[in-house]
């Protein structure tokens, strides 16, 4: 036994499961504690009160969610609230960034000073203000009835932004999507060796899929399209975004732009200028040296920096109870008070975020090890 605990390799394995046996232990002494105790005080366990009615709604979700919904089918609309307003404000907050970071490293003073203008500004206000401030401004708009005409697509008034929506069939999206593949299909078969041809066959498929869609797919007397439509002291048909999730939105994406413009300026500043040099030496172009050279060595020194704001946004998203938006973490604390269920919905809490961090952890890092230069580690 002590000859093989001589061995670095196995010693440490045999450290390592020790530490982990005792973690393990720990953690179960914990739980059965805190069973002992629930048990004690009366106080239910399990999961068995997601299978009840919560018997209180919530003012937006992606799925079906009534006051009649069980809790496990409230917990989940929630989690697709976070899930939805976490992936547009990190999409929307990427395109600020890019485009703050390339006004900051700009030659023209103009674009310069509007760049730092913008970081300085969202970067110095706290995001639950933003939030606040946002969700101020909207909740203002004018009522329906005096609601603002978006040139007949659409109307902006203190209830939300109410769009022009398809208003496609189960048919309609079967034949979006095996149009789609069937076109993305031809492009890998018969596209070539001509980069443009894929792309170009697949733009035809669905451009041939809008024709089948509006004269063979779709029932005639209904429209392919919803415009929203008021009627009363409402808006009916379309699509209506909250007042709620608009403002979480603009506050993430005005202040993780400007942290992420700070990332892109960094990334480009990065960049060794003697590579540049050698690649005007060897006559290349500006747009050849951007191309090759700058963009692909900035994207490589973004990718850690971008990976921890993406994670840091996400979790923000808790910030939406503020101002009433039906995220996770506000459907988790409201059937914490109405169900009393405390530890098991905080677990599931937990699980939730865990799910989704390393998730884009996972996913950031994966494109990062794809970029990485050959031979570095």
């Amino acid at each position: 036994m002590l000859r093989v605990l001589r061995n670095r390799r196995t010693r440490g394995y045999v450290i390592q499961a020790a530490v982990l046996a005792a973690s393990l232990l720990l953690t179960l002494s914990f739980v059965l504690t805190a069973r002992d105790n629930l048990v004690s005080q009366g106080i239910a366990t399990g999961f068995g009160f997601l299978d009840r009615s919560t018997g209180w709604p919530i003012n937006f979700s992606i799925i079906e969610a009534t006051d009649r919904s069980p809790y496990s089918r409230m917990l989940l609309a929630g989690f697709l609230n976070t899930i939805l307003v976490g992936l547009a404000g990190l999409a929307c907050a990427t395109c600020v960034g890019l485009a703050v970071g390339l006004m900051r490293v700009s030659s023209n003073l103009i674009l310069n000073v509007l760049g730092t203008v913008f970081v300085e500004t969202f970067r110095n206000v706290p995001l639950i203000l933003q939030v606040i401030f946002w969700y101020a401004i909207l909740t203002h708009m004018p009522s329906p009835r005096a609601a603002i005409d978006l040139a007949g697509l659409g109307f902006l008034s203190n209830r939300g932004l109410m769009l022009a929506a398809p208003a496609w069939s189960a048919l309609d999206l079967a034949i979006i999507a095996l149009s789609i593949i069937a076109a993305l299909f031809a492009a890998h078969r018969f596209g070539g060796t001509r980069p443009l041809a894929p792309w170009g066959l697949a733009l035809a498929g669905i451009v041939a899929l809008s024709v089948v869609l509006l004269f063979l797919g779709h029932e005639p007397e209904m429209p392919l399209i919803s415009l929203p439509e008021l009627r009363g002291l409402r808006f009916v048909g379309g699509v209506t975004i909250k007042p709620e999730f608009s403002a979480l939105l603009i506050a993430i994406m005005a202040f993780g732009g400007a942290y992420i413009g700070e990332i892109v300026r960094g990334g480009f500043l990065s960049v060794d200028k003697g590579r540049l040099e050698a690649a005007r030496a060897l006559g290349l172009s500006n747009a050849q040296i951007n191309r090759f050279i700058r963009i692909p060595l900035a994207i490589r020194a973004m990718l850690p920096a971008l990976t921890n704001q993406y994670v840091w946004l996400m979790k923000a998203t808790t910030l939406g109870i503020a101002i009433g938006y039906p995220d996770y973490f506000m459907v988790v604390s409201t059937s914490i008070n109405q169900s009393g269920q405390t530890m098991e919905l905080l677990l599931l809490l937990m699980v939730g975020f865990l799910l989704i961090n390393y998730t884009i952890s996972g996913t950031m890092n994966w494109i990062n090890g794809r970029l990485a230069i050959k031979g570095r580690s």
